[in-house]
């Protein structure tokens, strides 16, 4: 019998490739060449054209690739009440050789979710092009806009409403999210994917070190994250599959982030309520698996294969990393996937179309070889 919930025993995290129509369209929208419904439409076409790609490559759930977006992450924070985007002197952390393009948030109101937000359109055209389908939806991690917004931002100050009332600020950040979800429950979504690399950056002893130093007290931060997490999972309906992706920097290719799980396991796997966690573990920069023993009852995806360079990675290698995991996770609760996605800026990584798929498919072919019901 085949694996019938997400997360699947081969899965991916979101991201794929932007065609070179999609490229050149979003530049001629910018240049205001076409209109918002040209560039819709152009939009749609490419997605139809990446769910067929999905499914012909072996994947049972499929994403739009994020092609409606510049960002990961930007684009959905950005469009939350209460919040500016805006142009910045530099990116908020310092990846290790290439940098995005210097834009950030702020708060500048209550934060809350709209109606009007852009994503649940997006969802609903996604969903319609899926058909019957599973659809998975990525959205960031309330984590990330309090990290961005709070933390990086090395000279933060309070709107009024949240001076000296931090309570209050994760209280609206967790209805913003609260809210979100049962605003795509609505419109069908199923299985939903939150990205925080909040947590890749925990696992570094460096940025823990530096944060310290500024007086962030980082047990109390990561306690009030899975806070807002798990109220977010305890509103959700039951039928609703709410997992989250860890990262440790993905944009060109490059990362901003080194360190194994340890510092984070005990309060993020053995307390974070999330049906299951996609973990990067195709480096050494993740450490080893034994953090993993902190886990729960939540399925683990193992990011085995790296989505940043194009180079297959070896079959038997992998299948041997999987059972050295299920030591500490049993193979019933271990699934496997990519390590990040392939664009999570319009960038994209450093890597072939074909390569990018080559990849899919090594994760569906050892997955069916580890696996009788994957």
């Amino acid at each position: 019998m085949a694996h019938v919930n997400p997360p699947y025993r081969a899965d991916h995290v979101g991201s794929f490739l932007r065609s070179s129509k999609i490229v050149n369209a979003r530049r001629f929208f910018q240049d205001n060449k076409i209109t918002r419904a040209e560039l819709t439409q152009i939009e749609d076409e490419e997605i139809a054209a990446l769910v067929k790609l999905e499914i012909d490559n072996g994947l049972k759930a499929v994403t739009d690739g994020e092609f409606r977006r510049a960002f990961w992450h930007l684009d959905f924070l950005a469009a939350l009440n209460g919040i500016e985007h805006i142009k910045a002197k530099a990116w908020s952390v310092e990846f290790a050789e290439r940098q995005p393009k210097a834009e950030t948030i702020r708060i500048v109101g209550k934060i809350a979710f709209s109606n009007e937000h852009p994503f649940l359109e997006a969802f609903s055209k996604l969903k319609n092009i899926a058909g019957e389908h599973q659809v998975k939806f990525t959205i960031p991690s309330p984590s990330m806009l309090h990290l961005i917004c709070c933390v990086r931002e090395a000279n933060y100050e309070p709107i009024e409403l949240y001076k000296n009332n931090e309570e209050a600020l994760f209280e609206d950040i967790a209805n913003a999210w609260c809210d979100a979800v049962k605003a795509l429950y609505e419109r069908g979504c199923r299985y939903l994917q939150l990205d925080d690399t909040s947590w890749g950056e925990l696992c570094s002893l460096e940025k823990r070190e530096n944060y310290a130093k500024r007086g962030i007290d980082l047990d109390k931060l990561a306690e009030n994250y899975v806070a807002v997490i798990n109220r977010i999972m305890q509103s959700k309906p039951e039928d609703m599959v709410i997992c989250m992706h860890i990262c440790r920097g993905n944009f060109r290719s490059t990362w901003f982030s080194s360190g194994g799980y340890e510092p984070i396991a005990p309060v993020l796997f053995g307390k974070c309520a999330v049906d299951g966690f996609f973990l990067e573990y195709d480096t050494d920069r993740a450490g080893d698996f034994s953090p993993l023993r902190f886990i729960k009852d939540q399925t683990v995806v193992l990011g085995l294969v790296s989505s940043k360079f194009g180079q297959l990675e070896d079959k038997e290698v992998v299948k041997k990393r999987i059972i050295e995991a299920s030591k500490f996770v049993s193979l019933d609760r271990l699934c496997l996937s990519t390590q990040c996605g392939f664009s999570s800026t319009e960038e994209g990584n450093i890597l072939s179309h074909e390569e990018q798929w080559a990849k899919i498919r090594l994760v569906c072919e050892i997955a069916k070889e580890v696996w009788a019901d994957a």
